[in-house]
């Protein structure tokens, strides 16, 4: 496995793979790698012969008060991981080779980043489809692997990918979650035991939905008031707690095939997301 730091030496690395005849897959990470991250990995090896993960912290998706300086930084153990699953090359780029003196170029998409994560984080989607885009625009890869659990964001990058006509097929993978119905996420070994046990009330409230469609209901406001009258309850500073539609993430004011239910919410200092995207018909 290749680490690389520099932008021209994981082109190079890519250029020399290509001429081998291999098709390219990319996990963009910022690290803390858990077996969500893993079963990216996984997946994206079904579809290509190399993987390359990119493990940055991206500073400009993080706002002002949010958590960038604390956000877990384990590279070594990142490392040891990526090896351990057969990922091809490790691209671990330091601030300054992605965002040189006078940057001043940013990537945008407008209507899906005006809701949900982009209303409660200003600016986060401009950071996420700036860097996303370049890391695609470096690696080039043939297939690139997100997370369903942050379900806004590979929404967002699947519109930027098309609007833009960047050539890299884009796979949204399962979340994955604890026994308990935790979605794991980085950002869990911040709660304590008992900020755990109050943040299981997300998935909780996720599977009152599926239940509940599953039985019949389609009063999407009842439903919406329910989950959030049960996360407010277990302790939940919540945020938003909504279900849409699963393209467009507007209002559901019709019965499409499936909805999406979205939770975002502080539990203590911690702020968790979590959805699910739900049969209707």
């Amino acid at each position: 496995m290749e680490v690389i730091h520099e932008v021209a030496t994981v082109r190079q690395y890519i250029r020399v793979a290509r001429q081998r005849g291999c098709r390219i897959g990319c996990v963009p990470t910022m690290g803390a790698l858990h077996p969500g991250h893993l079963s990216l990995v996984e997946e994206c090896r079904k579809h290509v012969d190399e993987v390359v993960v990119t493990i940055f912290v991206n500073p400009t998706q993080f706002g002002p008060n949010e958590d960038f300086q604390k956000y877990p930084r384990p590279l070594e153990k990142d490392l040891a991981l990526c090896r351990e699953n057969g990922v091809a090359y490790v691209f671990a780029p330091g601030k300054d080779s992605l965002y040189p003196a006078g940057f001043d170029t940013w990537v945008e998409v407008d209507q899906l980043t005006s809701m949900l994560e982009g209303e409660h984080r200003p600016g986060h989607f401009r950071g996420v489809t700036t860097i996303v885009c370049k890391l695609l625009n470096i690696v080039q890869p043939d297939v690139a692997c997100f997370g369903a659990k942050d379900y806004q964001q590979q929404a967002v990058i699947r519109r930027m990918v098309l609007d833009l006509d960047i050539p890299t097929e884009i796979l949204t993978c399962p979340t994955i979650r604890e026994p308990d119905g935790l979605a794991l996420s980085s950002r869990n070994v911040y709660l304590s035991l008992e900020e755990r046990e109050i943040a299981l009330s997300l998935s909780r409230a996720l599977n009152h939905v599926q239940s509940a469609v599953a039985s019949g209901q389609r009063d999407w406001s009842q439903l919406e008031t329910e989950m959030a009258t049960q996360l407010s309850s277990a302790g939940v500073d919540l945020q938003y707690a909504v279900i849409r539609h699963p393209e467009t993430l507007q209002s559901v004011d019709e019965s499409p095939s499936h909805v999406v239910a979205l939770i975002a919410g502080y539990v203590g200092k911690t702020r968790l997301i979590d959805n699910m995207r739900i049969p209707v018909a």
